[in-house]
């Protein structure tokens, strides 16, 4: 089978302060930024990986979405609740030291993991739970 992931959405609730973090401070490029509806998309990407794609999306942004669910979307990612995405980096705790340094919302430091990575994780300027490890050196 020929199957490979292209896009993957996060939940966003301001996409300006999302590009922030994403393009400036994580260095993802803009592929593109879409309004449609009065909402807002927004597609990103690593350099290093052209065929993968994040687009930062509003909650509940599906247009079968009840007014009930948008608002439970809406405060679920105000909790912090929904799941981001885990990152991979060649130096964990140069990224880490980044992002920290930006006024990332830390949720843990550089850790080595019994399971053979080295990883931190962030919440995201939405709350998203974001992870990045480093794969240890072959």
């Amino acid at each position: 089978m020929d199957v490979k992931l292209k896009q993957c959405f996060i939940a966003v609730d301001d996409h300006d302060k999302a590009l922030a973090f994403y393009r400036d401070v994580l260095g993802l490029e803009v592929r593109n930024d879409v309004g449609f509806e009065g909402m807002r998309w927004v597609t990103l990407g690593s350099p290093l990986q052209p065929d993968v794609e994040i687009v930062l999306e509003p909650p509940g942004a599906n247009p079968d979405a009840s007014p009930a669910d948008r608002q439970a979307m809406a405060e679920l990612l105000a909790k912090g609740m929904l799941r981001g995405v885990i990152f991979t980096t060649e130096d964990c705790d140069a990224l880490y030291e980044r992002v920290r340094e930006s006024g990332g919302d830390v949720l843990q430091e550089p850790t080595d993991q019994p399971y053979g990575v080295r990883d931190c994780a962030f919440r995201d300027p939405a709350g998203n739970q974001l992870r990045f490890l480093q794969r240890p050196a072959e």
